[in-house]
């Protein structure tokens, strides 16, 4: 568990709800596009982790993107993502 909380320093969580799927809950965690990579590394071992805190819960790790217009110098970024 310590080797997880080093990696999760720079983690940033946007939202987190649950989502009823049939009989069971899943728990839907959301994470900016910017940390996503960092998330994956780690997904393995954080969703064992979270399902082993929530039991009976699924969890599913989802990013977050944000859709910029064509003001986008307005935010400070020389380049608009294509993705």
């Amino acid at each position: 568990s310590s080797d997880i909380k080093a990696d999760l320093r720079d983690i940033v969580i946007c939202n987190a709800q649950d989502f009823e799927v049939k009989n069971r809950t899943a728990l839907i965690i959301h994470f900016p596009f910017r940390v996503w990579k960092t998330v994956q590394k780690i997904q393995g071992r954080l969703i064992r982790e979270l399902e082993k805190k929530f039991s009976k819960k699924h969890v599913v790790f989802v990013a977050q993107r944000t859709i910029l217009d064509k003001n986008f110098r307005r935010k400070g970024l020389k380049i608009r993502p294509r993705s």
